[in-house]
């Protein structure tokens, strides 16, 4: 093994896992951003029909492939069987989603403002609707080595806009990243598009990320992973002469609130659920509830105990990666000796792996240093004795992917300030439930305000997420047959178009 040769790991045993990886040179390096860069007209031109049978095709390749990859999967990450399995199904349906809407077409929300020559000024004709960006560069996540890697939700949405994808597979799961983009390749290629549409390059560090971040043929970049990370290639993206988007989801501790009536109708279930939400997947989900609001007194108390009782039984796990492990077991250190923090379930042994914890702080002792995320499973109760102080905790706190209020129905229309709160903190606001399970649908949103996102408009999760990847642009005074199908007056597409202003699908 050369020095720029890298295996993967088994985070369950420390062993390098066979066969190594070759760190991509400069040249392939090089040569893939170019491929995709001469790719991208001709892709962009494809029609809706023929990128949903690339998808679907996709698909069927990871699907056959599923036994090998969620087999690697298990060795690189030590994630189980079931939660790969259900994964790699999320990934398979979410390409055929995407399907769907490639080949059904109104994302790219055609408009058409008819002439009217006799109005003074005259009135030209424009029509518009979404084109796409052109390359881009998808980060694989270590926590979702299918959904939100190679083949995940953001390769999947730009490739269906009609960008071509480089993938910077994950360093965690090499083997599984290998596979997935074995499925995408062999899918373009039966579907006979352009050489070029998707490649795939490998790194054990950083310097690719960068290297791709910064080329002026890149167009935009998708990352799911660490603050510091998403950071770094912000910057990176704003100090190109040419800015380009980046598309980061970084860091969220998901508040949750409860009232004394919410718990109270919640009972023993409530702290069930909120004990697997804890630490289901090793605590190592983007919507963890890492930050809960418990109401001070003896039915605080009692649900407070009852969750730490069902975690003190929850098995330890094994973390993702090292560097994982170590960051959780830091930020559990940290917490332990914080002024005024109490841990509620039993000291944790760092012999057996990451033991699920919970800890609480009165309100008056919650500083903002306290908000910080730990990856992991772990959650911090603030302990609060007036529900109108909540209200202005959660309007201090940073920006997060979700927000979650428990409370009895008939008290919303005294918590409208709270509502408020959530609804200004958060991309999804719940009414009961937990956060974690992101239903892959039309309506969803996984996105926040900063530092939950680089981009808080966006989503990386649903349909709407192929919006990222596009740019209006209109079409003046142009002949018909010059414009796109989707602009069209036949409009051959069948498209709901607005047609001055109302919506309708009627020839123009």
């Amino acid at each position: 093994m050369t020095a720029r040769d890298f295996r993967g790991i088994n985070p369950a045993t420390g062993d390098a896992l066979e066969p190594p990886y070759p760190v991509t040179d400069a040249a392939t390096l090089e040569a893939t951003v170019q491929s995709a860069a001469s790719a991208a007209d001709a892709y962009a031109r494809t029609s809706g029909a023929r990128r949903a049978e690339f998808l679907t095709a996709a698909a069927a390749n990871l699907e056959a492939l599923g036994e090998d990859i969620v087999a690697r999967a298990m060795l690189e990450t030590a994630l189980p069987e079931a939660r790969l399995r259900g994964e790699l199904a999320r990934t398979s349906n979410q390409l055929r989603l995407f399907a769907h809407v490639a080949q059904e077409g109104s994302w790219v929300e055609a408009r058409l403002d008819r002439p009217d020559a006799a109005r003074m000024p005259p009135k030209p004709d424009l029509r518009s609707m979404r084109v796409p960006l052109g390359p881009v560069v998808v980060f694989g996540a270590s926590n979702f080595p299918l959904a939100f890697s190679v083949a995940g939700g953001d390769t999947t949405s730009a490739l269906a806009a009609g960008c071509p994808v480089i993938v910077k597979a994950h360093p965690a799961h090499p083997g599984t990243s290998e596979l997935a983009a074995r499925a995408i390749s062999e899918a373009a290629r039966t579907s006979g598009l352009p050489e070029g549409v998707f490649g795939i390059v490998y790194d054990d560090g950083y310097g690719a990320g960068l290297t791709l971040t910064r080329h002026p043929l890149v167009q935009a970049v998708a990352f799911t992973g660490s603050r510091a990370g998403g950071l770094a290639l912000l910057q990176a993206a704003q100090a190109r002469p040419v800015p380009i988007p980046v598309y980061a989801e970084m860091s969220s501790v998901n508040p949750v609130v409860f009232t004394v009536a919410g718990l109270a109708q919640g009972g023993d279930a409530l702290a069930t659920a909120l004990a697997a939400s804890i630490s289901g997947s090793g605590g190592q989900l983007c919507t963890q509830p890492g930050l809960l609001f418990v109401p001070e007194g003896e039915t605080g108390d009692a649900f407070l105990q009852a969750t730490a009782t069902q975690l003190d039984q929850t098995p330890a796990c094994t973390l993702l990666t090292r560097g994982i492990n170590t960051a959780f077991n830091q930020g559990t250190v940290r917490l332990r000796v914080h002024p005024g923090v109490t841990a509620i379930t039993a000291v944790p042994s760092t012999d057996t792996g990451a033991q699920a914890q919970l800890y609480s702080v009165p309100a008056r002792d919650f500083t903002p240093d306290l908000e910080a995320e730990v990856f992991g499973p772990v959650s911090l109760a603030v302990r609060y004795d007036d529900i109108g102080e909540v209200a202005t905790l959660v309007r201090g706190l940073e920006g997060q992917l979700t927000a979650t209020l428990h409370a009895d129905p008939e008290e919303l229309s005294r918590l409208g300030d709270l509502l408020a709160a959530l609804q200004n903190r958060a991309g999804r606001v719940l009414f009961g439930g937990f956060p974690t399970g992101v239903e892959v649908g039309h309506a969803v949103v996984h996105g926040g305000p900063f530092p939950a996102t680089s981009i808080g408009s966006g989503t990386s999760v649903g349909t709407h997420a192929i919006t990222r990847f596009t740019r209006l642009l209109a079409y003046q005074n142009f002949p018909d047959a010059a414009l796109p199908p989707a602009l069209q007056a036949a409009n051959p597409l069948n498209l709901l178009r607005r047609v001055d202003g109302d919506w309708s699908r009627e020839p123009v």
